[in-house]
């Protein structure tokens, strides 16, 4: 990368909003440092009391202000460029979508006022996949109506707006980690394409010889498995397929009888197919429960009743009745649609945990990719060590992320996991960084040479 002398270019001051850990502004220093640009932050918004002290472990001798919804404009410093991890949860497929209904999804209007008021050169924003497509009413259109507000917004105040979906599993990380990028400065849309890629596995994240656990559940799965039959394997009973353990397969609600097992496994195949909501009449629902009689014609047993209504009994089954597709309206007037038990429907016999259901809830390959890590079920993968089996280490937790070895990252397990489930991968900032850096570089080297120009002409005028 060509650098040009440091008296080019000024410092670059930044602010960090809804700051995390830190992510975004880790990823922009890394990239500003290739540059011999010189950074400082002088103005950083948190909430959360433990990301507040992991800022203050890394960064020590900075102020970290709180809600940013109680600061004004005037009261921050002015600057170059604005970070903001603006809130997920309203756009997230593991919240309600709500969007701007919800109070978080309206936060981002604080950045909006804020550049507003303080027309920095530009800024870098960062949210979840399901931003793009959230609220989006003809399914023909590239995106919703969330994000087409906020980059109306953008493109409103001057600035030349880009957005793309970057998956970090293309920077260098093991994880498959998609999140929306949308950028801008005052003086060019900065191009988030051609990305030079780069990939691993997430043995290269993992270190060995931590003490593993040894809970009930852990010893059930590790007397019916070996620890090499678990590299990849999920636990949960709502899906099929070679790379699942089902609760029946390690008998943990009680003993099953190899018809059981047989029984189970049709069911919950069975269960999804379409036609048996037609013969209620209803919408398609994803795992309907089934009658005896509906199930009988693809499990013939002479038992049968005996067999389902000991697997309720046990835990392994539960009878409700089949769901209706329902809609109601939103405060904005929007048709929202949930499903209902019908009670004029038969009851039927149903398949009970879900995907979070057990203390595992997936045992990591060391030769593959870890899933996207988010704050609800962190603590529910784990991986194999000394033979048995532990969660991820808050070290292995900062690696897969990218940050580099010596951030310091002292506070509990929970708190830990909590932060890093919604923390940004650093590589990814440090390279859509980097996009912005060569423009403010060239917009400085302009500037410098014109001053140059005008100083030459002055001294011989």
């Amino acid at each position: 990368m060509k650098k040009v002398n440091i008296a080019t270019r000024n410092k670059i001051k930044f602010i960090d909003l809804f700051a995390g850990i830190g992510g975004i502004r880790c990823g922009f220093e890394k990239a500003a440092q290739k540059f011999g640009v010189e950074t400082e932050c002088v103005f950083t918004s948190e909430i959360k009391p433990y990301a507040v002290e992991v800022l203050k472990q890394n960064y020590p001798n900075e102020i970290i202000s709180g809600d940013i919804t109680q600061i004004s404009s005037s009261e921050i410093p002015d600057f170059d460029l604005l970070f903001g991890g603006f809130p997920c949860q309203s756009f997230s497929a593991a919240g309600k979508r709500l969007g701007f209904l919800d109070t978080r999804g309206t936060l981002f209007f604080e950045i909006e006022r804020i550049l507003r008021d303080k027309k920095p050169f530009g800024f870098i924003l960062e949210n979840v996949e399901g931003l793009i497509n959230h609220d989006r009413i003809d399914k023909k259109e590239k995106i919703g109506r969330t994000l087409s507000t906020i980059l109306e917004r953008l493109d409103e105040l001057g600035y030349k707006v880009e957005w793309k979906l970057l998956n970090s599993k293309h920077f260098g990380l093991p994880q498959e980690r998609k999140r929306v990028y949308i950028v801008g400065t005052k003086i060019e849309k900065p191009s988030l394409e051609n990305f030079n890629k780069s990939y691993s596995k997430l043995k290269s994240v993992l270190e060995e010889g931590h003490p593993t656990i040894k809970t009930k559940f852990i010893q059930l799965l590790l007397s019916h498995y070996s620890v090499d039959q678990l590299y990849g394997k999920s636990i949960k009973d709502k899906r099929g397929g070679k790379n699942n353990i089902h609760s029946w397969d390690i008998e943990l609600k009680g003993a099953v009888s190899e018809d059981q097992k047989k029984l189970l496994n049709a069911l919950f195949k069975e269960r999804r197919k379409k036609k048996w909501a037609e013969e209620f009449g209803i919408d398609w629902m994803d795992g309907m429960p089934l009658t005896l009689n509906q199930i009988s014609t693809f499990y013939k047993h002479e038992n049968l009743k005996d067999l389902l209504e000991d697997l309720v009994k046990k835990g392994y089954l539960k009878k409700e009745h089949p769901k209706r597709l329902m809609k109601e309206k939103n405060l904005l007037g929007e048709i929202k649609t949930f499903r209902q038990q019908d009670i004029n429907l038969p009851l039927g016999y149903n398949i009970v945990s879900g995907k979070l259901s057990f203390e595992v809830n997936k045992i990591l390959c060391p030769n593959d990719l870890a899933p996207t890590l988010v704050a609800m079920d962190m603590k529910k993968l784990f991986v194999v060590d000394n033979g048995g089996l532990r969660t991820l280490t808050l070290k292995e937790g900062l690696k897969m992320f990218g940050f580099p070895e010596n951030y310091k990252f002292n506070i509990g397990v929970d708190e830990g996991y909590d932060l890093l489930g919604n923390t940004v991968t650093v590589p990814i900032v440090e390279a859509v960084s980097e996009r912005i850096l060569t423009i403010w570089d060239k917009q400085k080297t302009k500037q410098y040479e014109s001053n140059s120009t005008r100083s030459f002409q002055q001294v011989n005028a």
